[in-house]
């Protein structure tokens, strides 16, 4: 059994050390503060310490003990850095001792950003049950299908009985309704067990609204200066904001630490401000590094506003991330599934330009003026790698943003899904999967929150509000029809359900994702490894090149693609050799009708309606060099 420490690992908590439990808080806005055990009814003045901090030694507290901190002989309030509260936020807090969890992850070391292909999931509805155990089940199926990573949606405690997690109130606590946090250590456990990462997604930009209670300990938690669309900003630049900093980046660091996770990502870091002279998100980076303590890690972010620096190293002024969420990719290739373009869908075309654009540098946007927003939006990105844009047909926002949650597969032609799906896994960017999508897409994912009724009224109309940005939307016969989101069915209509899997879908994704690992993962580095060109208004194609390999993808949204002649370099072969076809989206197993010889000396290039084909080079017969 593992040995507890004898010094704190967080500046604030509760830490089960070698012999009892220290408690420290940060309460400069209180005189006094008094630790109140729940079982034991026992009162302990905790002793002020300079900058606010109050804290004491109790021996008779162990793990397991319940405990909540009474402010000016006051009410009892749950601690800001709790690990675990059983009865939600609003209850007690409990005593958690990491250092009793039994690791068998010794010889993990990490993830690495080029091998990765990332499986985004949500706890409460991965599985029927909803729960980390239950989920842990799963993840031979995920490593089987060739995911390499999870990136788990926000676990910090919440109210109510179901809930995406983006309004948590206690950082430090993994969320009661999947499970106690050994749980969580079980589930990362047995991931990096069967060789597969795990990031969190954490919310360092707002708090929730119900049962925060951060401002009855302190008033400079938040800011005033600035505007955030979710709630009150974090106070990471102004006065008092000092302790908050180190509460936010010991948080970066505990799930690391204490939990294992492979790295972070950062939700809307847009709304994570901070004049500093050392941003947050910059020593956030680096407390993740060191916590890892030589393991690999992943630090992504969401950024609406497509701001570079976030990638940059801090040499040149950046944050030192490492790869950033590309909605432009998505939003693209979402009017190339559907046509529509409405709502934030207007500045997008959908046509093979874009889409060969967004695969060969990231954002679309670096700078342009963005009409739906009325100003320029994007800095430059073009010295990026394409690997540090985290691409996707489906996530948790895009797939809910829709007015009943359906999935695009659902919204397309199967044909014109099918290959941009082989565009998302065998490009050159960073690929990431929606539980359920290599499923077939038949579980929808609608937007549900269980909050007290005058908030879930309040969620209701904000949510018909941003939805009504879409004028199809906005018609009395669909907005009378959105689910509510408070409503416990919509949540329960989320649960993956594997008895509606779709095995042409289930084939589709398993074979894109072994064609990835076997041909273009092992692809060499450098400017010329990677080209693309734009063949007809609905065609293009993707092509790496290096001494050791010659791999062309030949994309087709459009009717059937033959041309008489086509002047492009890069479709032609290598020297003595010819292009042979070692995949095509049209194979009957996917639901295809079949797919000819693309290059024929007969008759040219025959591409199929709505397809994409995956060739590589084999030997003329009696061609000369």
């Amino acid at each position: 059994m593992s040995v507890c420490a004898a010094r704190r690992a967080l500046p604030v908590g509760a830490e089960v050390l070698a012999s009892g439990v220290h408690f420290r808080v940060w309460a400069p806005k209180r005189r006094q503060v008094d630790l109140v055990l729940e079982h034991r009814h026992a009162t302990t003045r905790m002793a002020s310490e300079e900058g606010g901090y109050f804290s004491c030694h109790v021996r008779e507290a162990t793990p397991g003990t319940r405990y909540g901190f009474r402010l000016d002989q006051g009410g009892i309030f749950p601690d800001p850095a709790s690990r675990f509260q059983p009865d939600g936020p609003h209850g007690f807090s409990q005593v958690v001792a990491p250092c009793l969890f039994q690791w068998h992850d010794a010889g993990w070391r990490g993830v690495e950003l080029r091998e990765t292909v990332l499986y985004e999931l949500h706890a409460g509805t991965f599985t029927p049950e909803g729960t980390w155990l239950a989920a842990s089940l799963q993840l031979p199926r995920l490593r089987d299908l060739g995911i390499t990573a999870l990136e788990v949606m926000p676990v910090a405690e919440f109210p109510g009985k179901f809930g995406w997690g983006y309004d948590g109130v206690d950082l430090f606590a993994p969320s009661r309704l999947y499970g106690v946090p050994d749980d969580l250590r079980t589930f990362v456990d047995r991931a990096h067990d069967l060789g597969l990462g795990v990031i969190l997604d954490v919310v360092y930009n707002h708090l929730g609204p119900d049962g925060n209670y951060l401002r009855e300990f302190s008033d400079t938690y938040f800011s005033e200066k600035y505007v955030n669309e979710w709630g009150d900003p974090i106070n990471f630049d102004g006065e008092g904001s000092g302790p908050v900093r180190e509460l936010f980046l010991a948080n970066a660091g505990y799930w690391i630490r204490e939990f294992h996770f492979d790295g972070l990502r950062l939700d809307a870091t847009q709304s994570i401000f901070d004049t500093s002279r050392e941003h947050i998100l910059g020593l956030m980076a680096r407390r993740v590094r060191e916590a890892a303590d030589g393991r690999a890690t992943l630090l992504i972010a969401e950024n609406e506003s497509q701001d570079s620096r976030l990638l940059d190293p801090p040499e040149r002024g950046g944050f030192g991330l490492d790869a950033v969420w590309n909605d432009d990719f998505h939003h693209t290739a979402r009017v190339a599934l559907t046509g529509v373009r409405e709502g934030y869908y207007t500045d997008y075309g959908g046509t093979p330009q874009e889409l060969l654009s967004a695969m060969k540098h990231g954002w679309l946007f670096q700078g342009q003026r963005y009409v739906w927003q009325k100003k320029r939006r994007g800095s430059p990105a073009l010295h990026l790698a394409p690997e540090r844009f985290i691409t996707y047909l489906e996530n948790h926002d895009q797939v809910a943003n829709t007015p009943f949650g359906d999935r695009p597969a659902h919204s397309s032609s199967p044909g014109r899904y099918r290959a941009l799906t082989a565009l998302l896994l065998l490009g050159p960017s960073t690929p990431q999967l929606f539980q359920g999508q290599e499923l077939g897409g038949a579980t929808p994912w609608k937007y549900f929150a269980d909050h007290v009724p005058e908030l879930a009224q309040r969620v209701r109309k904000g949510r018909a509000e941003f939805m009504s940005q879409f004028p199809r939307v906005a018609t009395p016969e669909v907005s009378r029809l959105l689910p509510d989101p408070s409503d416990p069915a919509t949540f329960e209509s989320c649960k993956i359900e594997l008895r509606a899997a779709n095995p042409a879908a289930l084939a589709l994704h398993r074979d894109l994702l072994r064609l990835r690992r076997e041909h273009v993962v092992p692809r060499p580095r450098g400017p010329l490894a990677f080209d693309g060109a734009v063949l007809s208004a609905h065609a293009f194609l993707l092509r790496w090149s290096s001494p050791a390999q010659e791999l062309l993808l030949v994309v087709n949204l459009g009717p059937d693609l033959r041309p008489e002649a086509v002047p492009e370099p890069l479709l032609a072969p290598p020297a003595g050799a010819r292009w042979r076809m070692l995949w095509s989206s049209e194979d009957p197993k996917y639901g295809g009708l079949g797919t000819p010889i693309p290059d024929s000396d007969d008759l040219g290039w025959r591409i199929p309606a709505e397809c994409a084909v995956l060739l590589g080079p084999e030997e003329r017969t009696g061609a000369r060099g």
